[in-house]
């Protein structure tokens, strides 16, 4: 039985302790708050009793095989991030196993920070972008990895919330599609400043058109100005989507739907239940963890090292559209990417 923790109680990590109820290799064993009432409802409500507001207290205690980072990438009201000094916690721990919430990094600084961590670090990171594993996608993905849309010709993707927001979900879900393909150059656009002084600062608004080492292209959008609205008179987060076009048919999946054609099947498509869909995937997500525990040839398929190339990739983006030209990939964000995206938009 793996021993598992949770770093903050928050709503979303509600989602990462009810998986547990169907996994039964693991045990959430033991949470951390700083704030202590929030903690004590958490665990009151999952029947957890071992209880920390200090998280070096807990990892020592506890010894955990994974541990669960549920909190935002920075510091409430400071604008201080926090995903790598949580991360360089729980490596020098020796945590074996890591699943920590999107996005993994906020800024070009940050980025490198986590990127030098994952490559002198033991433990085993995961990101928690769970879309991968929603049971409509795997099919999907299936019909793409079986060839029954043909050669892939192009991808497009989108959502509505600001890019750093959903587009660590959305950059994932066209890297799935793809077997992980890294990107090698990208031509961004990018909107709007409303957002560069929020606690996850990103221009509001960024389009891209993408080159993938497969020769795959995709076109991305990611904002309220171009992103498509696919749900009438709902929130923006309910409006993340990828479509795969291919030389006989396409997939495509929403937030609450989806649609193939395939020449066998012909078209094909219906509603989903996205609560529904996002509960099996958590658990898929967590279970994957488990089983790259168990086999190191098990790699989880949202691994540290794909998620810092896909984050890279955003940076880019952002970066092309504040230099108007293509920019070649992996590429090392300048400093103070954000500020100069203040000073220019």
């Amino acid at each position: 039985m793996f021993k598992c923790t949770i770093l903050g109680c928050g709503g979303r990590a509600r989602a990462h302790a009810k998986a547990y109820e169907s996994i039964t290799r693991g045990k959430v064993a033991a949470i951390c708050d700083m704030a202590e009432e929030q903690l004590h409802e958490f665990g009151d409500a999952f029947g957890i009793d071992q209880r920390y507001t200090d998280i070096d207290q807990m990892l020592e205690k506890e010894k955990p095989d994974l541990l669960h980072i549920v909190t935002a990438p920075v510091l409430r009201g400071t604008g201080r991030p926090i995903r790598y000094p949580l991360m360089n916690i729980a490596s020098e721990h020796k945590v074996p196993s890591v699943i920590i919430e999107k996005p993994i990094a906020v800024t070009g600084e940050d980025w490198r920070q986590i990127r030098e961590l994952s490559e002198r670090s033991e433990t085993k990171f995961a990101v928690n972008t769970q879309l991968h594993f929603h049971p409509k996608n795997l099919e999907l993905k299936g019909d793409v990895a079986e060839g029954r849309i043909g050669e892939i010709k192009l991808i497009e993707a989108s959502s509505r919330n600001p890019p750093v927001d959903q587009a660590p979900h959305v950059l994932q879900l066209v890297s799935s599609y793809i077997d992980n393909s890294r990107p090698v150059k990208v031509m961004g656009q990018i909107s709007g400043k409303s957002q560069l002084d929020s606690d996850q600062p990103s221009p509001d608004n960024a389009t891209a058109r993408i080159a993938y080492a497969n020769d795959v292209r995709a076109s991305v959008a990611f904002g309220p100005e171009m992103a498509i609205r696919v749900l009438p008179d709902t929130g923006n987060h309910r409006h993340k989507r990828v479509c795969v076009f291919g030389t006989s048919g396409f997939v495509h999946w929403r937030f609450e739907s989806w649609e193939k054609f395939t020449p066998e099947g012909g078209y094909q498509g219906g509603d989903l239940d996205y609560g529904e869909q996002d509960a099996v995937a958590q658990i898929g997500l967590t279970e994957a963890m488990l089983d790259w525990l168990e086999d190191d040839s098990k790699v989880h398929p949202t691994n540290l090292k794909q998620s810092l190339a896909e984050f890279n990739l955003l940076l880019a983006i952002y970066h092309s559209g504040s230099i108007r030209r293509p920019v070649d990939l992996p590429f090392d964000p300048p400093d103070e990417l954000i500020q100069h995206l203040r000073d220019i938009l």
